[in-house]
């Protein structure tokens, strides 16, 4: 079975039945139809998972058939050990976004559940490419349904902001356009991903073509300082389009240095670590302090999510498998709990209709069903032991210690920035006494906003509890990118 091409189009397909047929008169009609469609592109991704085989880094479920035949590209299309887990995450977090958008969403029902399923579909493609062009179109074609999510259903400013998104993003994807095109001329006319790893080029083409890649990718992340956008687009985003842009998008970026910086330009990805190192750890110090003093809940969460993937970029660039995997790993945990994060504000705005942390207080008398939930996430997003978001820190800090002890005990320091931020968020809106109206007229969640935390909940403390499954998969696919890193490409 072609499981690549059935987790791609699946949620596409029924996307577009959404389109075609919802009205708003139908909208529990159209609800009901996106959450099938999205339980189904789920539980095609399964055996991805099941069937995988964990001795081999070579690509698996390969599908590959001719796509623009005149220029040699080709619908090519696999997993290995690197990418794997992010077809499941996808697929996983839309179940969770249409769940939590059920009541919330009143308005174009069918647009907003169809935008959320074709953009599953076209991350799972990302993830899934090995042709560079079919990746780049997938790459580029995420944009079109975040930047309606973001423009329709967004806050008071939401136009500036999906404006300010799109910008940032393309802008720097032109440049890789031209690296994918100089790279389709050295290969002999082949768009072949696997082809590319293999070329011999110069110090310059590599230098070029890591800053080509680095324009999209570190704006993708975000890496300090290109990071702006994002906690302008948080804040306007509907709950569901911050869960989907923070567990699977920001991911994309992190995914493309080593799908393509590191093996096409290992040379450069050595040369250049320190710098990647520098910037990394800027996120992890700089924007945790920066995340302390914001008042806005949606804003804090954001900047939070800065730091945790300046933890992805400097696992990845010390080079060593602790390092690695744990910036893979750190990506899933990461995943799971900023969905969780944004969704646990989406209750409360809901609600209230405020993010500023100043608008609650004591909200544990009210609603303690949920403020159980929330201090389980705001753990995770602290990296406590047990939890999800401590296994991938905890790697990196030691692959970091092993590198250098300095960015070692700087990349530690995180986790005292996160609890202190994390913690103090959630004794300002959560604990203490009933502090106004709004929080007194609070009711606990209802049977389906406990669902998507309870799913939220057990993903977390599942991964804290036991890794072995995520990071058994992504051993020899690490280790051998690492040894195709520390070879020389120079001709």
């Amino acid at each position: 079975m072609n499981l690549l091409s059935l987790a791609i189009w699946t949620p596409i397909a029924f996307g577009i039945v959404l389109l075609a047929l919802g009205r708003d008169e139908q909208a529990r009609a159209v609800r009901w139809l996106a959450l099938i469609g999205s339980i189904v592109s789920f539980l095609v991704t399964l055996p991805l998972y099941s069937g995988f085989k964990l001795d081999t880094a070579a690509m698996q479920f390969v599908e590959k058939a001719p796509w623009i035949e005149r220029f040699n590209v080709n619908y090519h299309l696999g997993v290995d050990g690197i990418s794997v887990w992010f077809v499941i995450l996808t697929a996983f977090i839309n179940v969770i976004v249409v769940i939590a958008g059920w009541e919330v969403i009143t308005r174009k029902v069918n647009q907003y559940m169809a935008a959320f399923l074709i953009l599953s579909g076209l991350m799972i493609g990302v993830f899934s490419a090995l042709d560079g062009l079919l990746f780049y179109v997938f790459f580029e074609a995420t944009l079109i349904p975040m930047y309606l999510i973001i423009g329709i259903w967004g806050g008071p400013n939401k136009i500036y902001a999906a404006f300010k998104f799109f910008l940032y993003t393309l802008m720097g994807s032109l440049l890789t356009l031209i690296a994918l095109i100089f790279l389709y001329t050295q290969s002999g006319g082949s768009f072949d991903i696997a082809t590319w790893h293999k070329l011999p080029l110069s110090a310059t083409a590599q230098n070029l073509l890591f800053f080509a890649f680095f324009a999209a990718f570190a704006v993708k992340v975000p890496m300090w300082p290109v990071h702006t956008w994002l906690p302008d687009v948080h804040v306007e985003a509907p709950t569901g389009g911050s869960a989907v842009l923070a567990a699977i998008m920001l991911k994309l970026g992190a995914y493309g240095f080593l799908r393509f910086s590191m093996p096409i330009a290992p040379d450069a990805a050595r040369e250049w670590a320190t710098f990647m190192i520098v910037l990394s750890l800027v996120a992890v110090v700089y924007v945790g302090l920066v995340a302390m003093v914001q008042q806005d809940m949606k804003k804090l969460v954001a900047y939070s999510s800065v730091a945790h993937m300046g933890f992805v970029t400097l696992g990845f660039f010390i080079f060593n498998p602790l390092g690695v995997s744990g910036g893979l790993v750190q990506m899933i945990a990461h995943g799971f709990v900023s969905a969780a994060m944004f969704l646990s504000i989406g209750v409360l705005y809901d609600r209230v209709h405020s993010r500023e942390i100043s608008s609650y207080g004591g909200v544990v008398n009210t609603m303690p069903k949920f403020a159980a939930f929330a201090l389980l996430f705001s753990m995770a997003n602290c990296g406590l032991p047990g939890t999800a978001g401590f296994v991938g820190e905890w790697m990196v800090i030691l692959g970091a210690v092993k590198y250098d002890f300095v960015v070692g005990l700087l990349a530690a320091s995180a986790l005292i920035f996160g609890a202190a931020y994390t913690l103090w968020m959630f004794k300002r809106v959560y604990l203490g006494p009933v502090t106004n109206d709004h929080v007194k007229e609070l009711t606990d969640i209802n049977a389906r906003e406990f669902t998507v935390m309870a799913l939220l909940a057990i993903a977390v403390l599942y991964m804290g509890l036991y890794p072995k499954p995520f990071t058994d998969v992504m051993e020899v696919s690490v280790a051998n990118l690492l040894q195709h890193v520390a070879a020389s490409k120079l001709p």
